[in-house]
C-alpha cells in the first residue's frame, strides 16, 4: 500500500510540474517578428549627353501636291542612322534616312517609290529631350524619274533609357523638274515617328 501511495504521489507531482510548465508559457508574451521590406528597386538614371550613333526604324505620312491635279498621299515605312555631338546646351549632327512608299498622283499618272535623305542637325538639349531643327538633300524615286531637292523641318526625340529613344519629325521637301519634265515641279510633306537605338 505505502508503494501505491509512493507511485501514485510521484505521479501527482510530475503532471503537476507539467502541467505547470505549460501553463506558465502560455502566459509568456509571444515573440512578433518585424516585417521584413524590400527596398523599392532604384530608378535608371537617364543621361542627358547626346554624343554617339544610333539607328532606327520610322512609320509616317507623306503628302505630295504637284502641278494640276497631281497631288497623292499615302503611307510611308523606313530606316535611319546617324551621329549626334553633344556640345553641353547645343547638339549638332549628320544622318540618312529612306523611306519606302507608294503615293499614286492623280490615279497612276505618276507614282513615288521612295525618298532618301542627307540630313544636318542642330538642336537644344534639354537633358532627357532634344528639340532640333534639320535641313539637307533629298531624291525622290518617281516613275517620272528620279530628281534632287532641298528640304527642311523640325523634330524633338525623348530618351527613355541611355539606349532606347523615340520621336516625331515634320519635314517639308521641294523637287523642281522632276525627270527633266519642265514645269513637273512638285512639294511633299512627311510626318514621322521614330525608335531608334543608340551606341
Amino acid at each position: 500500500m505505502n508503494k501505491f501511495i509512493k507511485i501514485s504521489a510521484i505521479t501527482l507531482a510530475a503532471s503537476t510540474a507539467m502541467g505547470g510548465a505549460a501553463y506558465a508559457g502560455n502566459l509568456a508574451d509571444p515573440v512578433v517578428e518585424d516585417p521584413v521590406y524590400a527596398p523599392a528597386p532604384a530608378p535608371v538614371p537617364v543621361s542627358g549627353d547626346w554624343t554617339g550613333f544610333y539607328t532606327g526604324l520610322q512609320l509616317g505620312y507623306g503628302d505630295v501636291d504637284g502641278p494640276g491635279v497631281l497631288d497623292g498621299d499615302n503611307g510611308t515605312y523606313g530606316f535611319h542612322a546617324g551621329y549626334d555631338y553633344d556640345l553641353g546646351n547645343y547638339v549638332i549632327g549628320g544622318e540618312l534616312d529612306y523611306d519606302k512608299t507608294d503615293i499614286d498622283l492623280n490615279n497612276g499618272a505618276a507614282n513615288v517609290d521612295s525618298v532618301a535623305r542627307l540630313k544636318f542637325k542642330g538642336g537644344y538639349d534639354l537633358g532627357n529631350t532634344l528639340i532640333y531643327a534639320t535641313a539637307g538633300a533629298a531624291r525622290a524615286d518617281t516613275s517620272l524619274g528620279d530628281e534632287t531637292g532641298p528640304f527642311a523641318g523640325i523634330g524633338a526625340t525623348y530618351k527613355i533609357t541611355d539606349r532606347y529613344t523615340v520621336g516625331a519629325e515634320v519635314l517639308h521637301h521641294k523637287f523642281d523638274d522632276i525627270g527633266g519634265v519642265a514645269g513637273a515641279d512638285a512639294d511633299a510633306t512627311t510626318f514621322t515617328v521614330r525608335g531608334s537605338l543608340r551606341f
